[in-house]
C-alpha cells in the first residue's frame, strides 16, 4: 500500500476536528432549545383580540351635569292669548272705524289711512291686530279703486291685549297712492290714476275679523 504524504494526514485531521465541533455544537443547541423553550410565551398566552372595522363602536357616554347657563336663559314671553283671564275679543265689544291725516288732500298729496280699535265690553280681551287680518279699501261709489291687501308684502300676526274701555290707533298708516290695484299690476309704475278735482271716497277697514260699522269720506283734488 502506497504510503500517503504528511499534508494528507493532517487534511484528514482537519475534516474529523470540524465534524466533531459541528456534533458538539449541535448537542449543545439541542439541549438550550429543551431547557429555554422560547417559543413557550408565544403559545401559552392567551392572544387578546384585536378590534376589527366590524366591530360594535363603545357608544359615549352622556354626561348628566346640569347647564349653568340653562338657568340664565329667560323665559319666553307669553303672548296674550296664553294669559290668564284673557279672553278673544267679541264682536259686540270691539268697535272698528277707519282714520284718515285728512279730510281733503290736494293734488300730489297722498292720503295716510289707519285703523283705530275701541273695546266697549267691561274687560279686557285679545286680539290680532297684525298685518294678516287688515283690509283697508278705498272705493268710490260701488268702483273698488284700491285694497291694501292687493300688494300686500310679508303679512304677519301679532296679538294684542285690548284693555276694556281702550281705543288705539295703529302706529303706522298704510299709504295710499291714488292709483287703482290689483293683484296683476303690483309691479306696475303707469297704474291708473284716481281723478281728483274734489271726487269723493270711502275709506272701509276691517281688522281682526271685525269690519268697521261706517267708511270714512275722503276728497282728493
Amino acid at each position: 500500500m502506497p504510503r500517503h504524504s504528511a499534508a494528507v494526514y493532517r487534511r484528514r485531521r482537519l475534516v474529523t476536528l470540524v465534524a466533531l465541533i459541528v456534533f458538539v455544537a449541535f448537542i449543545v443547541t439541542a439541549v438550550w432549545l429543551l431547557v429555554a423553550r422560547p417559543w413557550a410565551s408565544a403559545t401559552d398566552a392567551t392572544p387578546s383580540p384585536t378590534p376589527s372595522a366590524s366591530s360594535t363602536p363603545v357608544a359615549p357616554t352622556t354626561s348628566t351635569t346640569p347647564d349653568p347657563t340653562a338657568a340664565e336663559s329667560p323665559a319666553p314671553e307669553p303672548s296674550s292669548d296664553e294669559t290668564p283671564g284673557i279672553v278673544a275679543c267679541e264682536a259686540q265689544d270691539v268697535e272698528v272705524a277707519a282714520v284718515t291725516d285728512a279730510d281733503t288732500y290736494p293734488a300730489g298729496v297722498l292720503p295716510q289711512l289707519s285703523i283705530s280699535l275701541t273695546n266697549r265690553g267691561a274687560a279686557d280681551c285679545a286680539i290680532d291686530v297684525g298685518s294678516t287680518t287688515q283690509v283697508l279699501t278705498v272705493s268710490s261709489g260701488s268702483d273698488v279703486w284700491w285694497r291694501s291687501t292687493d300688494c300686500q308684502e310679508n303679512p304677519s300676526s301679532m296679538i294684542a291685549t285690548l284693555a276694556a274701555g281702550a281705543t288705539v290707533t295703529s302706529k303706522v298708516p298704510v299709504t295710499w297712492d291714488r292709483t287703482r290695484s290689483s293683484v296683476e299690476t303690483c309691479a306696475q309704475e303707469n297704474r291708473a290714476r284716481a281723478p281728483g278735482g274734489g271726487a269723493s271716497y270711502h275709506v272701509a277697514v276691517e281688522i281682526g275679523g271685525f269690519k268697521g260699522a261706517a267708511t270714512k269720506q275722503i276728497l282728493l283734488y
